[in-house]
């Protein structure tokens, strides 16, 4: 699954076209480096979101197409 799409599925970002702009921006990175919005997220994936001063981190711990909002935080894990 697209990276952007990811992003929007597990509500970490609310739309999919802000999730594009942050890829485009390099505020996302995965394993390390920066990615594109067409990165093929993966289970296990270390994911990195600058929001200003804020930075989340997380780990990808499912890819699916369509969750609830509630099923949403099962997606990822936070990392600290």
């Amino acid at each position: 699954m697209r990276l952007d799409k990811w992003l929007k599925v597990s509500r970490l970002i609310k739309r999919r076209t802000v999730a594009n702009e942050a890829c485009d921006g390099g505020r996302v990175s995965a394993n390390g480096r920066a990615v594109k919005a067409s990165y093929d997220v993966k289970e296990g994936d270390v994911l990195e979101l600058r929001f200003g001063e804020r930075t989340v981190k997380v780990e990808v711990l499912a890819v699916s197409e369509h969750v609830g909002k509630a099923d949403a935080p099962a997606l990822y894990r936070e990392i600290i």
